[in-house]
């Protein structure tokens, strides 16, 4: 029985390790990228979130009369959306979420009495995701929200006056 020298085996397997990288290297960045955008819309909603939160938990101290009855002004609920997208009352500063596209808004920011049950504030925050990869997307000619995926993240806080 022949055997092959042993230079000649060698010569065989060259190059080998870079063909397999340049079959696993696309799906490990695929991997990675999508790693990275769930992180960052997990992010956003979790900032989403607090924000809601934090204006429910205003509205709901000062939505109620001495008399116990539910009086949502204009300048209440206003001051709620200041405080749920600037982080104060006065709508001053930048607002505290932002993505590529656009920063969050007033109008982003509803303040209702909830039909379900008396007595309740109900604060709900509507923010468009936007995936990282919108803009290089974008130079490429494709759309980067119908192409990836932008949606609209929706929080909603429900707390019972005080």
């Amino acid at each position: 029985m022949l055997r092959a020298k042993p230079t000649t085996y060698r010569k065989r397997q060259r190059g080998l390790a870079t063909v397999e990288f340049a079959i696993t290297a696309p799906l490990l960045l695929l991997l990675m990228l999508a790693t990275a955008e769930l992180g960052r819309a997990f992010s956003q909603y979790n900032t989403l979130t607090k924000l809601a939160r934090d204006g429910a938990r205003y509205v709901s101290t000062v939505a109620l009369t001495s008399a116990g009855v539910m009086d949502l002004t204009d300048q209440k609920v206003a001051d709620t959306q200041n405080l749920v997208v600037f982080g104060n009352k006065g709508g001053t500063g930048t607002p505290l979420l932002s993505n590529d596209v656009r920063d969050l808004a007033i109008e982003d920011v509803q303040v209702t009495e909830s039909l379900g049950a008396p007595l309740h504030v109900q604060v709900t925050v509507t923010f468009p995701y936007t995936p990282f990869l919108a803009g290089p997307l974008a130079a490429f000619g494709l759309s980067g929200t119908n192409v990836v995926g932008g949606f609209n993240m929706t929080a909603t806080v429900t707390m019972r006056a005080l």
